[in-house]
């Protein structure tokens, strides 16, 4: 659902805020700037907020309308921008001169924004180049469909999709080549799996390609990497008692957060009560929340919120793990 004067809806919003506790004189990161949803909300409760995004489009949105941001003017500004991707944020701060944070927040995938514009290739409900880069370079969608071989397509499908019967998807789509448009690999893919796009009402069958077009749009974007980055670089930042939330839109991705955090809650608990007791590290984060989900309100307000789940946990002042699980920074690729 979207209007003329809020054509996006931040996802659990409210939720988000009141995990984040922003307040006066807070430095908040939002790894995922977006149409500003999270953002908005952080700097009217007084935080200063450096927003990272790789999409120029995003960035170019808030810098082209100084009057719904006036922030980026102040002296000194309570927005600041950085065109780069959130696993750079200790980087992107770094060159900033900030090497703590009280909170960040992310929302992990493809905006709406994105999926609203058909020219950005990401949406299979209208036609449109077979894109999906959200930084809008570097391998695309199409790309990828016409010149990967067919066993690598299926893996992808399979391990980014979800799709048990990728082999059969992947054959049909290197028989179909070339694929030019998010529409031609809708329909490889509908009639690779015998799906009838005209299926209507509650009953009908949730769309194939769906699976299809998620998987391509991680594998092209390097979106489950980027997360891992963007996670270690949040157990980097956070000062001892700041805030992390993270949105997430499919098990993949909420699966990596909720193993993030159960780890890096239970750094300095014992794994068995039949194993010798050894020293081990403290934890980095406490107070980690279950899964939040969008109330009935929210879904009829915005049906994309329908997958979405928040997790979120406060940092202690244990230091940042290796991958070893001793202190220190962890190696973020």
């Amino acid at each position: 659902m979207s209007t003329p004067d809020q054509p996006h809806i931040p996802v659990l919003l409210e939720e988000v805020v009141a995990a984040l506790n922003p307040r006066g004189g807070d430095l908040i990161v939002d790894a995922t700037l977006g149409a500003g949803g999270y953002t908005r909300r952080l700097l009217d409760a007084g935080a200063t907020v450096h927003a990272f995004d790789r999409d120029p489009d995003a960035i170019a949105a808030v810098q082209n309308n100084p009057g719904k941001w006036p922030e980026l003017a102040g002296n000194p500004p309570r927005l600041v921008l950085h065109p780069r991707r959130f696993s750079e944020m200790v980087e992107g701060l770094g060159d900033a001169g900030i090497d703590k944070v009280d909170g960040v927040v992310m929302d992990i995938g493809v905006s709406s924004m994105q999926l609203d514009q058909a020219g950005r290739g990401f949406a299979f409900g209208s036609d449109g180049p077979l894109d999906m880069r959200m930084s809008q370079d570097g391998l695309s969608a199409a790309d990828f469909v016409n010149e990967a071989d067919e066993a690598e397509i299926a893996d992808v499908l399979y391990l980014y999709g979800e799709e048990r019967q990728s082999r059969r998807v992947a054959r049909a789509i290197v028989a179909a080549r070339p694929l030019a448009t998010t529409g031609d690999l809708a329909r490889v893919v509908r009639k690779a799996l015998g799906y009838n796009p005209a299926y209507k009402g509650n009953s009908a069958p949730k769309d194939p390609a769906i699976r299809t077009f998620q998987a391509i749009r991680i594998h092209v974007n390097g979106e489950l990497d980027e997360l891992d980055a963007a996670l270690d670089a949040s157990e980097e930042l956070l000062r001892d008692g700041g805030r992390l939330a993270v949105v997430t839109f499919h098990s993949l991705e909420d699966r990596k957060v909720k193993r993030f955090l159960r780890d890096a809650s239970s750094a300095g608990q014992s794994t068995s009560r039949h194993l010798p007791q050894t020293a081990v590290a403290p934890a980095p984060f406490a107070q980690v929340s279950k899964g939040v989900r969008p109330g009935e309100a929210e879904l009829e307000m915005n049906p994309r919120s329908r997958s979405a789940t928040l997790r979120s946990a406060v940092r202690t002042d244990a230091p940042p793990r290796k991958p070893d699980g001793a202190p220190g920074r962890r190696n973020v690729a």
